[in-house]
């Protein structure tokens, strides 16, 4: 999955100390973010963007490190500055290599966007300033504290026998098979996210939930959490047009589903299909 990026070793906590010259900047524009592409994707370091840009060092927002080097968001460049940099949109790094990269990339841009959406303070209007010792935006008029976004939801793996349903979103860019899911609701269990989507989304009840694994997704600020059922009772579909394009139950060995690396809903349509779940 995308934040598998063993043997290298990414660190959340939030210690904003100064750069260094070999930091990376995650710059972004929207959707967009700014990164050469040779056989391997790379960023704009700080000596780099000194050399237009003197005083780099001095505004910057501290995010994460991998393997020990600093990633900073930075605003106010000119990607035209920085000949072989172009803007990329991130559906982009759903396939760019190397992993770490990719997974800085869109783990950047959830903070990123979290960051733009909290310069005011949602209570009384006031610019918010960034908290010296933990990833907090503070309103210094009344106090107000905002944390980073993380919605929880669900993927849900409905089976019945050697079958599993498989469907396709409507109205999104996105257009593969993927399985059922939603977010979790206010006063809701997780195990009741379950239940409640299924039945919303494909009219069908499901019985001996079983806890599969979770994955952060931050193409959507999710923290997505993974579960297995089984089909209770009738297996015909009531399907919600709203939701999805399509749901159809599929054999084990009829599967339309190649493995790939990225998310957490192919890793359970695999693990189906290699008879592991």
């Amino acid at each position: 999955m995308i934040q598998n990026i063993e043997p290298h070793v990414y660190r959340n906590e939030y210690v904003p100390e100064p750069p260094k010259e070999d930091s990376v900047i995650l710059y972004y524009e929207g959707r967009k973010i700014l990164v050469m592409e040779d056989q391997e994707i790379s960023f704009l370091t700080f000596k780099e963007a000194a050399v237009c840009y003197p005083d780099i060092y001095e505004d910057y927002t501290y995010l994460f490190s991998i393997d020990g080097q600093g990633y900073y968001l930075t605003d106010g460049i000119d990607p035209a500055d920085f000949p072989g940099f172009e803007l990329k949109d991130n559906q982009y790094f759903r396939e760019a290599r190397p992993k770490y990269r990719q997974f800085a990339a869109v783990t950047g841009w959830q903070l990123y966007r979290w960051y733009q959406s909290r310069k005011f303070c949602g209570h009384c209007g006031q610019p918010m300033v960034h908290d010296d010792k933990e990833r907090m935006m503070r309103c210094p008029d009344c106090g107000m504290m905002e944390f980073p976004k993380i919605c929880p939801a669900v993927i849900i793996a409905v089976t019945h026998g050697n079958k599993i349903l498989m469907s396709k979103y409507a109205g999104r860019e996105y257009k593969k098979y993927a399985l059922l899911a939603g977010f979790n609701e206010t006063g809701e269990s997780i195990e009741e996210t379950v239940r409640r989507e299924v039945m919303e989304e494909v009219g069908l009840k499901v019985k001996n939930l079983r806890y599969y694994k979770s994955q952060p997704w931050s193409f959507t600020d999710t923290l997505l959490m993974g579960f297995f059922c089984e089909l209770d009772g009738e297996d015909g579909i009531t399907l919600d047009t709203n939701e999805l394009a399509m749901a159809e139950w599929f054999e084990r060995e009829q599967m339309p589903v190649e493995a790939e690396d990225l998310s957490l809903t192919n890793e359970m349509m695999m693990a189906f299909k290699h008879g592991k779940m």
